[in-house]
């Protein structure tokens, strides 16, 4: 019996002992199925190979960890740290020795909470040695591959977790898609830790929202609308988003709002049709 995992995204399944058919997560026109077609690996393969985690400090209290060489969508986690527990924001597939005991020596991890389901990766790995609870939300209840105990589906716009962090709903790349506001971060200013929920963009002034990224399928205007106006009261300066290089460092509750505006009045302008 294996927990096989899909190499396009990344996705942990339940045990058995032949590879799954399909991925559903990546059959779905959200991802997609990698060009040499359904590939799988396990933990096992992986820690034979090459691959190693890297952790890089952020600022005071937010540690990254992402795989070298990247795997799978390449995102990285981020390690909020608190005295009242530490909070694993995103997860991601590879977990060896090496980094539970560097996780470890910075206080370990009591709670994780993923934005969506690309990212749940081999989160019940994480959870069960790191004896951690996982937060996700319930509208996305569908794509958890590997089922546990240890999964808390909230219901509702938001959920506390410890450290005065507040999860946000704030749906459109899923239903369930959440965001994570930090209040302490950016010394003090307020960060939001987005995933690919609020994607930050080649200009980190700016920022922007999809249905799905490989696919290139946008979003209406009426649900960035929506997203704009849920996100609008919280106060935060600087926007963590999947990558060690997706930082928007300042600014970044205006560059959310007007980046919104923006892409609504692309969607709304209708450009004329050249004739001959």
């Amino acid at each position: 019996m294996q927990h096989w995992i899909c190499v396009t995204c990344g996705t942990q399944f339940a045990a058995s002992e032949n590879k799954p058919e399909s991925c559903p997560i990546c059959q779905d026109q959200r991802q997609y199925v990698g060009h040499q077609g359904q590939q799988w690996t396990t933990l096992e393969e992986m820690r034979q190979g090459e691959y190693s985690n890297t952790i890089k400090q952020h600022e005071p209290h937010l540690v990254g960890i992402g795989t070298t060489p990247k795997f799978a969508i390449g995102q990285r986690g981020l390690l909020v740290r608190s005295e009242q527990g530490n909070v694993l924001w995103d997860c991601i597939t590879y977990l060896d020795d090496e980094t539970y005991e560097a996780v470890k020596k910075l206080g370990g991890i009591s709670a994780i909470a993923i934005s969506h389901p690309h990212y749940y990766s081999a989160m019940i790995e994480w959870a069960v040695r790191f004896d951690a609870t996982i937060y996700l939300h319930a509208d996305d209840q569908q794509w958890v591959m590997r089922p546990d105990p240890r999964i808390v589906f909230w219901t509702g716009e938001t959920q506390q977790l410890p450290g005065d962090l507040t999860l946000v709903r704030l749906g459109g790349h899923f239903p369930g898609g959440t965001v994570l506001h930090w209040p302490q971060g950016a010394s003090g200013k307020g960060a939001l830790l987005t995933g690919d929920i609020i994607t930050v963009v080649a200009d980190r002034r700016w920022v922007s929202f999809m249905y799905s990224y490989p696919n290139l399928i946008p979003l209406p205007a009426a649900e960035v609308a929506r997203i704009r106006d849920t996100i609008k009261p919280y106060a935060f300066d600087r926007i963590y988003a999947a990558w060690f290089d997706t930082i928007v460092p300042e600014d970044a509750h205006d560059a959310v709002m007007r980046s919104a505006d923006r892409y609504i009045e692309a969607l709304q302008t209708v450009l004329p049709i050249r004739q001959g």
